[in-house]
């Protein structure tokens, strides 16, 4: 009886984290064709092509979850009237999780829109034909993070000034280190006791 249950509790994990993988696939593969979209764009335009930058991903992750819940409407996205974009309280804490200070993105800017379904031509005309066209226009602009949520996609650009590379703020850095080691000794533990 022990051996059918370890074995059922290893199969129950294993589908677990091939539903998880399988989500976050899809996902990644709308970010790239995005990302893709946009750099076609910008060759249009004769603009060099914008690089991923993984601070800016973390970011643009980071505020896509916090619209998952909110639904599409008017006032959001790329429709919002410019000046009354929601704002996040907890801004702060949103570049701590991702290793930045404020002073390494305050050049940048965030782009959020919401598309139903996340329907691939509708999100790239929502960045090109929209108040967003002017940053994506601007040669300033080198590098990008994309992340998604439900409905929502987040474009991150980031320049190459001071202000807007989206450098690693050191000290959030060994904040997350302490962190991750703290949450990955018991995992470390759940899975050798699921061994013996």
């Amino acid at each position: 009886m022990g051996f059918l249950h370890k074995h059922l509790l290893h199969l129950f994990v294993l589908l677990h984290v091939i539903l998880l993988l399988s989500c976050q696939a899809k996902s990644l593969d709308a970010e790239e064709n995005l990302l893709q979209g946009l750099n076609s764009y910008r060759a249009s335009l004769n603009l060099s092509t914008l690089t991923e930058k993984s601070n800016a991903d973390c970011l643009a992750d980071e505020v896509a979850n916090q619209f998952k819940n909110q639904p599409c409407s008017n006032t959001t996205g790329a429709d919002t009237v410019p000046g009354t974009e929601p704002q996040f309280p907890n801004y702060p804490d949103l570049l701590a999780k991702c290793h930045l200070n404020i002073t390494d993105t305050r050049d940048g800017v965030v782009m959020p829109v919401c598309i139903p379904n996340l329907a691939p031509s509708l999100v790239l005309t929502n960045y090109t034909e929209s108040q967003y066209s002017q940053y994506l226009n601007d040669s300033t602009y080198i590098g990008a993070g994309i992340g998604s949520e439900g409905d929502w996609m987040v474009v991150v650009l980031s320049t190459n000034t001071t202000g807007g590379s989206f450098s690693t703020d050191n000290a959030a850095g060994l904040v997350s280190i302490v962190g991750l080691t703290q949450n990955l000794i018991p995992l470390l533990g759940f899975f050798l006791f699921l061994m013996s």
